[in-house]
């Protein structure tokens, strides 16, 4: 009979914990239909999560960003040391942008909002999501310390038992270029939580819990086992790898050594480049966020995120590091340095274990911000037209790296899990014409496996008039490497129409009558060319995604001008 009441309580438990998702997942949801900002409604950059009296994470969303979920799990405990528990009351919201606090850069707002169960607080619900303007320089990597990025908002109350904090909101309202936008997704971030208080205690009332605590301890307890039970299925030992990004204005050299314990992954990220005079340095907290990440979709997919399935992954970034940013460097485009962790990882763990690991994709979003109006051509003059102001971002990505068995994915965003813009969101929002926006042809790298596609886009403002890009932007000078013979993926290209390279980072004009393009990377490929099988290839040709003359050069299949196999032909190539 102790057997049955057991397994029982078991069950009750991961039907608990089940719900608890579903009451995260609404959260999340809540946020998508309510924010204002294209970022959070259009590309999901967000995270939700619920946590318990101590701040660690139990559960969160399936929607959001690994990079806001992972570093949002640090975040509570920061605001639980300003604000203890027991000061907290029904209604109350709390408030930061702090890089060092939050997730790693002054777009990004996280609110936290204790969660009260028959007069009392059981725990706490908190979510992030990336907003379009704070002021200061606007989103870009341009910035030589924090303070150039934008309003900088300590941990504070933004409401106090449901009455909004009016100061604090002249000062958000005073401080962007778009006050409306980022007031809304305030509220937005605040009503979801609220939202999911009061799931939460639907539930508890419904399954009469008094305390999230047993719960709590089921969730931490099952998620530890099982992810080092899946740690010891790994063979131990030491394992070294290194990455290349375009860096602002010099390269930078992303370092691992990772240790493989019978009960823990240690990482040393010691040989890594110093730091960046420009905003592409990372928070620590954003490193062990992408560096998790990139653990966990090799080791432990399957295992729910949470503080416990987390806290086998250990860091140690030496100080004075670029994944080691300390107050005040500048951190804006951080994720350009960040995407690229959970491809370091992966480099070390291919040497052990390469049946789970994907060749290099595209990883860093290719995300254009986009101004126009006064802030970029000044006032009209004469017979001298200039479209109004505007500030936005499109969220866009390039191809995935081949997996084993499976080719790479185009145009997805990997590691980031961001949804890719709809062209109508933009233009909608904005004085924005995006001309083309298709698959790029041969920018998969070739292999068994082909490398996830990127796309071309060429963007320009309604009349052809003078607009800006703060480029942000990354693998135009390092192409996604492919595994096991694969070839590498196309490189990026950032050009205007009219032929002219641009930097691949920071502010710079796309002048009257002219348009910017982007070429994006291709994932790399997965196994020797020449042993995918001659029909798939032929069926990418078909496609438009392969060009003959690649088919012929690199996979050695020869088509007809239909784009049909021709047997005969691919048989004496590949004699």
């Amino acid at each position: 009979m102790s057997n049955e009441i057991s397994a029982l309580a078991t069950i009750q438990r991961q039907i608990l914990w089940n719900r608890l998702i579903a009451v995260v997942e609404e959260q999340a949801q809540i946020m998508i239909r309510t924010a204002f900002s294209t970022t959070v409604r259009e590309a999901g950059d967000l995270s939700a999560g619920v946590f318990d009296l101590s701040g660690r994470m139990m559960a969160q969303a399936v929607t959001g960003t690994p990079g806001h979920v992972n570093s949002m799990a640090e975040s509570v405990l920061h605001f639980l040391a300003k604000f203890p528990a027991a000061t907290m009351k029904p209604g109350d919201h709390y408030i930061t942008n702090d890089p060092w606090l939050g997730t790693g850069h002054l777009h990004d707002l996280t609110v936290v909002t204790p969660a009260f169960h028959r007069g009392n607080i059981v725990g706490f619900f908190a979510n992030t999501a990336h907003v379009i303007d704070v002021g200061g320089l606007g989103m870009g990597p341009d910035a030589r310390s924090v303070f150039e990025e934008g309003m900088y908002i300590p941990i504070v109350k933004c409401f106090d038992q449901g009455k909004p904090n009016e100061t604090l909101f002249d000062i958000l309202r005073a401080g962007s270029r778009l006050p409306v936008e980022l007031e809304g997704d305030v509220f937005s971030l605040c009503a979801c939580n609220d939202a999911a208080t009061r799931r939460l205690a639907e539930m508890m009332e419904e399954f009469s819990m008094d305390s999230l605590d047993p719960l709590a301890m089921f969730i931490f307890d099952a998620s530890r086992r099982a992810t080092v039970a899946e740690i010891a299925k790994i063979g131990q030992g030491t394992y070294s790898n290194e990455i290349f990004s375009d860096g602002y204005d010099e390269p930078v050299k992303l370092c691992a050594e990772m240790t493989i314990l019978n009960d823990a992954v240690e990482i040393n990220f010691a040989g890594t480049s110093g730091l960046a005079p420009r905003g592409i340095n990372v928070p620590p907290a954003y490193t062990r966020a992408y560096a998790s990440f990139g653990l966990k979709v090799v080791i432990a997919p399957e295992i729910p995120n949470n503080w416990a399935s987390l806290a086998p992954f250990r860091m140690k970034i030496p100080a004075g590091c670029i994944l080691n940013a300390p107050r005040p460097y500048a951190v804006c485009a951080r994720h350009l340095i960040g995407h690229l962790l959970p491809d370091l990882m992966m480099g070390c763990l291919h040497q052990t274990t390469p049946a789970r690991v994907a060749a290099e994709g595209a990883s860093s979003l290719w995300n254009p911000p986009l101004r126009g109006g006064s802030g970029v051509s000044g006032q009209a003059r004469g017979n001298r037209k200039i479209i109004p102001d505007f500030e936005i971002i499109t969220f866009n990505s390039g191809g995935t790296g081949a997996r084993p068995g499976l080719d790479g994915l185009d145009a997805t965003a990997f590691p980031s899990g961001v949804r890719t813009m709809p062209v109508e969101a933009t233009e909608n929002v904005a004085p924005i014409v995006i001309w083309r926006k298709e698959l790029r042809p041969d920018s998969g790298g070739a292999g068994r496996m082909r490398g996830g596609l990127g796309q071309i886009m060429e963007i320009g403002a309604k009349g052809d008039l003078e607009f800006a890009v703060s480029a942000t932007f990354d693998r135009v000078a390092n192409a996604p490497k492919g595994r096991e013979g694969g070839l590498n993926g196309a490189n990026g290209v950032v050009q205007l129409k009219s032929g002219e390279k641009l930097r691949t980072k920071g502010m710079q004009v796309i002048p009257d009558g002219d348009r910017l393009l982007l070429l994006m990377p291709g994932g790399g490929g997965m196994g020797e060319p020449t042993s995918r099988e001659p029909a798939r290839v032929a069926r990418d040709v078909r496609d438009g995604l392969v060009s003959a003359d690649n088919a012929r050069m690199l996979y050695k299949v020869e088509t007809d001008e239909r784009g049909q196999l021709d047997e005969a032909a691919t048989r004496k190539l590949r004699a």
